[in-house]
């Protein structure tokens, strides 16, 4: 099982989250953007742009944070964040 979780803070502070489960055969890239979609979805934003910063985080430590640079709209928060927090043993 793969659970992705996204949260949202204004001021230091939790806003809100959710936990977005996959158990598909799917990768690890396709899983984790398709998470990023639902939370997109449930949250009523754009999918935010992955930049250099975001990768390497992501890469290094299974987390990354969005903040306006990431979003072409003003958003009503400081920064989405995204973790991993459950992996299929494979990866």
């Amino acid at each position: 099982m793969f659970r992705l979780w996204a949260k949202t803070f204004k001021d230091s502070k939790l806003q809100r989250d959710i936990v977005i489960e996959d158990s598909s055969d799917d990768t690890r890239t396709h899983k984790i953007m398709h998470a990023l979609e639902q939370v997109c979805v449930k949250f009523d934003l754009q999918v935010p742009v992955w930049l250099e910063s975001n990768i390497a985080d992501f890469k290094r430590v299974s987390k990354t944070r969005f903040d306006q640079d990431s979003f072409i709209e003003n958003i009503s928060f400081d920064y989405l964040e995204i973790s991993v927090i459950e992996e299929d043993p494979k990866y």
